[in-house]
């Protein structure tokens, strides 16, 4: 399906690279100029990959932005020899972020708890940018008993057999359910894209006991664990519909930090960088005093 990003893309030079970090081989893929003024390390989700934040991308074409797939995800196998806890993927992004020396630092959803958790821990970042944070404990949101759904779903999927867990955990009905429940816009065509998109990169995890390990992070930590501790300059882009944080809990994440700023968007649930690139770019955009 094609993107409703795709012209805006197509004007963008993309390339895919390899780079060793925390004993393993990453995949990364660099968007936009090479001689760029800006550039961002971008950590994408739990259960996506790099394509997911092209969106956001779009929007700033003067910005070299560098994607990888985190480890288990995409193109990047597991880490060799870790269990994919917190520590682990902290690891690998300090690890990581040697292809960019001084880069700023940008975490979507789980990728705002790696992010927060490295920076906190002396990963060397100019800013940090959120999108979606994580603000709160999963099981206190909203969506708690599905939360506590989804816990027993990831559980099954891993102590099943083999061949039993791997259809459950890629079941496409299960994965458009999680599609139709994050998505908030009334835009038929951009609905379809979405779901495409969770359709295509939803399911590209690389075995059952990794992808459990990473939901188990993912709802065991949030950033306000870090928040306190960080004190380069931070932007937290927040959606006022978020079912896994809600937005009062992302008002009262903000006043954690020592110096961060939050941008609220209307209408739009924890798909930002889907629904509304556009204004989360800008909001981007003018943090980092971008022309």
């Amino acid at each position: 399906m094609s993107s409703p990003y795709a012209a805006q893309l197509s004007r963008i030079p993309v390339t895919r690279h390899e780079a060793p970090a925390a004993g393993g081989t990453t995949a990364y893929w660099t968007y936009g100029p090479e001689d760029a003024d800006t550039t961002i390390i971008a950590v994408h989700g739990f259960r996506g990959e790099h394509h997911g934040l092209e969106p956001v991308f779009a929007q700033l074409p003067n910005v070299r932005f560098i994607a990888p797939d985190l480890p288990g995800f995409g193109e990047t196998a597991p880490l060799p020899g870790r269990r994919h806890d917190l520590d682990a993927y902290v690891d690998w992004l300090a690890d990581f972020a040697r292809v960019a020396p001084g880069a700023i630092i940008l975490g979507h959803s789980f990728g705002s708890i790696v992010a927060s958790a490295a920076v906190a821990r002396g990963l060397q970042t100019p800013r940090l940018i959120l999108v979606n944070p994580i603000g709160a404990p999963a099981l206190e949101g909203p969506r708690g008993f599905m939360t506590r759904l989804a816990i027993f779903y990831y559980w099954a999927g891993a102590h099943l057999p083999a061949r039993v867990g791997t259809w459950l955990l890629r079941s496409r009905v299960i994965v458009r359910i999680m599609s139709i429940t994050m998505a908030k816009t009334r835009d038929p065509a951009l609905r379809r894209f979405i779901h495409n998109q969770h359709d295509t990169y939803f399911s590209r995890f690389a075995d059952r006991a990794q992808l459990h390990d990473a939901f188990v992070t993912s709802v065991s930590h949030d950033v306000r664990e870090s928040a306190a501790r960080i004190t380069v300059p931070t932007l937290l882009v927040a959606a006022q519909k978020d079912d896994i944080t809600p937005i009062e809990k992302e008002r009262e994440l903000v006043r954690m930090f020592p110096d961060a700023r939050l941008v609220e968007i209307a209408d739009v649930g924890h798909l930002i960088h889907y629904e509304t690139p556009e204004p989360a770019a800008r909001a981007i955009r003018e943090f980092l005093a971008l022309p």
